[in-house]
């Protein structure tokens, strides 16, 4: 239930809260399991995070992952699911060096036809965040033009309308 103060706190406010508690979910989950952790959350620009669309790209993430973990013969130990203000999450512990569950996650969002909207992070027993470039891997793409996604971001080089379109295309195109 939002209250009358959160009504009026501007979106990127309730958007870092949001990050704030997934961030407190995760130190507490090390904390109780000392594994790495595997959180997945969705590539969605704009602010409203938490629409349906999201849920869609979850669920296929999720379904993909729980696949990728069984087949590597690895055990999810726990899962914590929630649709925060930052969008749908899931974050799993995972029985499994941190180093080989990064790196899959990487070829997952890779391969998939949908990846490139997940963001798999990999967060190792020590807290510390594996990077794409911590495995020697280029960084991740644009989702309109070939050039370094954080660099498109940050000059916001496309507008928001555009970004959305893709990911719609992209999400209804998806045949499972």
């Amino acid at each position: 239930m939002i209250t009358p103060a959160e009504e009026i706190r501007p979106d990127s406010m309730r958007i870092l809260a949001a990050r704030e508690e997934r961030a407190a979910t995760q130190l507490d989950l090390q904390k109780r399991f000392g594994q790495p952790l595997l959180s997945v959350t969705i590539v969605m620009p704009g602010p409203v995070k938490d629409g349906p669309l999201s849920c869609r790209l979850l669920d296929v993430a999720q379904q993909q992952v729980r696949k990728l973990i069984q087949d590597r013969g690895w055990r999810v130990l726990a899962c914590v699911e929630a649709l925060r203000d930052a969008g749908p999450e899931a974050i799993y512990v995972v029985d499994a060096p941190a180093e080989d569950l990064k790196a899959a996650a990487i070829a997952l969002e890779d391969t998939h036809a949908l990846g490139r909207l997940w963001d798999l992070d990999v967060i190792a027993k020590s807290m510390r965040p594996l990077s794409r470039s911590s495995l020697n891997r280029p960084p991740r793409r644009c989702l309109v033009c070939e050039q370094s996604a954080k660099a498109c971001a940050r000059s916001r080089r496309h507008p928001l309308a555009e970004l959305l379109a893709v990911i719609e295309e992209r999400v209804y195109g998806f045949d499972r």
